[in-house]
């Protein structure tokens, strides 16, 4: 009789393929390093299979055949995870767990928008997000460690189906008393003689900041390219510009959702289409409840509204 690997063996499999460490793929699994090696053996003997290569030293290497079981793990763990779903919307539309991916430039300032309006319409999801960069997010999509993600279009979603939601304006961040500040609206070409400091490398918004700045004909604006004026976090980026480091563009969502209160931040407008960032709401195009995630579009579209336009 044919050997089937069990969900807490493909479980072991998948995580330790995720992060390329034994000792935190056993963290994320609630299970100690030796429960966790110990799985992954009994697998490879059960299977007759080799899925790591231990005569690599140190690094994890996984075999080609042990690369070719993560893929098939993956949608083996799928299609167990759709069983649950299928049972969880019969009961109620949304109903159960949403593990939402989302970005740490969007999640901190479109959440506590969204989330009451999810309570309000699915008092029977669970929702669990979870914070990462775009690369991470597409990479648990794909393999259904999460059903959803809020993330900036366009991305490499593969086979996901993506829905734009809405659009986030680009503001001009400036110290407080800066000359820009004294204008209703800052012009883009007028950034050209200051220091723009940005996220570092990783970040979408660092991208989509300097695309903006390339579509009004300007290349990386400021003199200085050093790492050390590259912010590790939008709370930063801010911090930085409050101390009169430079100047810096600020999603309107980031704004209405507070992160300069408090700070001798003044902010502006900019003047020109096109200054501005889209938000998209994706899911697996395959999934059995994508119909449901569709759902969700019109409850995300209002909360990405501007403030000023929900209240008219």
């Amino acid at each position: 009789m044919r050997y089937l690997p069990t969900p807490q063996q493909l479980r072991y499999l998948l995580t330790v393929a995720e992060t390329q460490h034994v000792g935190h793929a056993a963290q994320l699994c609630g299970v100690t390093q030796s429960t966790l090696s110990a799985g992954i053996i009994q697998l490879e003997r059960q299977l007759d299979a080799r899925i790591l290569d231990r005569e690599a030293g140190k690094s994890l290497v996984f075999t080609a055949l042990g690369q070719d079981l993560v893929r098939s793990a993956r949608g083996a763990m799928a299609a167990l995870e759709a069983v649950a779903e299928v049972a969880e919307t019969a009961r109620a539309p949304l109903g159960g767990p949403l593990r939402l991916g989302v970005l740490p430039t969007i999640g901190p300032f479109l959440l506590p928008r969204l989330m009451p309006a999810l309570r309000e319409t699915f008092p029977q999801m669970r929702l669990h997000p979870r914070e990462e960069l775009t690369g991470r997010l597409t990479e648990w999509l794909e393999a259904a460690r999460i059903d959803a993600v809020l993330l900036a279009l366009p991305c490499a979603c593969g086979a996901a189906s993506a829905v734009p939601v809405g659009r986030d304006a680009f503001m001009a961040a400036l110290p407080r008393g800066h000359e820009l500040a004294a204008l209703a609206h800052v012009p883009v070409a007028a950034l050209a003689r200051e220091r723009l400091l940005l996220l570092e490398d990783g970040h979408c918004l660092r991208d989509q900041a300097l695309a903006v700045c390339g579509q009004f004909g300007l290349g990386r604006p400021g003199a200085l390219e050093e790492e050390e004026y590259a912010a590790t976090s939008l709370h930063m980026l801010v911090q930085m510009v409050a101390s009169g480091m430079g100047v810096t563009l600020l999603p309107r969502l980031a704004i209405e959702g507070g992160i300069t209160a408090g700070l001798e931040i003044e902010v502006r407008p900019l003047s020109g289409a096109g200054a501005w960032r889209t938000i998209g709401l994706a899911w697996r195009g395959n999934a059995s409840r994508a119909a449901e995630y569709r759902a969700l579009v019109p409850l995300v579209q209002a909360a990405c509204a501007p403030r000023d336009a929900a209240r008219t």
